[in-house]
């Protein structure tokens, strides 16, 4: 049980290091900076090491984005709450496509809404309630579409499942394929 958690852990800061290592490959819209990789990790994060990884992992990266000048207080609101409800809603839900739905809706509607008191009142920044939704939509979806990609191999390769020591439930269901 220990090992598996050391893994997670060791998978989370990896993911949250390739976050920041990326972050510079963003693109500023409005007040915010669009970063596509981090949606694509939020979407890593919530299928394969559940919603509180991610939401953990979507928090130190944007803290660490901020620290360095390469995002906005924003990316707090909007990668948290993709993070999260991708999370539930593949940990519920077991099926890839509502985790991408949970990112998008997530990191668009909700964080887009709840940037917008940050961007007024802390930022200093002008901007309508729905401000950032269209803005937020447009970044979370180029790392959805990264993460349907990738995550889909990864889910059909087994990947993490062998990683983290689910290999009981792999080697199950390479049998069941044969």
């Amino acid at each position: 049980m220990k090992n598996v958690n050391v893994r997670k852990l060791a998978l989370a800061g990896i993911l949250v290091a390739v976050g920041i290592v990326c972050s510079p490959l963003s693109i500023p819209v409005g007040a915010s900076k669009c970063a596509p990789v981090q949606h694509f990790i939020n979407i890593l994060g919530g299928v394969f090491l559940g919603p509180g990884y991610a939401v953990g992992m979507a928090f130190v990266t944007s803290l660490f984005r901020n620290l360095m000048a390469t995002g906005t207080l924003l990316a707090f609101p909007g990668s948290m709450c993709g993070a999260f409800l991708c999370g539930m809603l593949y940990k519920y839900g077991k099926h890839l496509p509502l985790a991408y739905l949970g990112e998008l809706f997530g990191t668009s509607v909700i964080g887009g809404l709840l940037s917008y008191p940050v961007a007024t009142l802390i930022m200093g920044s002008e901007s309508a309630v729905f401000g950032f939704v269209l803005p937020f939509f447009v970044s979370s979806f180029g790392g959805t579409i990264i993460a349907v990609i990738l995550v889909t191999a990864m889910k059909k390769m087994k990947v993490f499942d062998i990683y983290l020591g689910n290999l009981d439930k792999a080697a199950q269901t390479v049998k069941k394929k044969k």
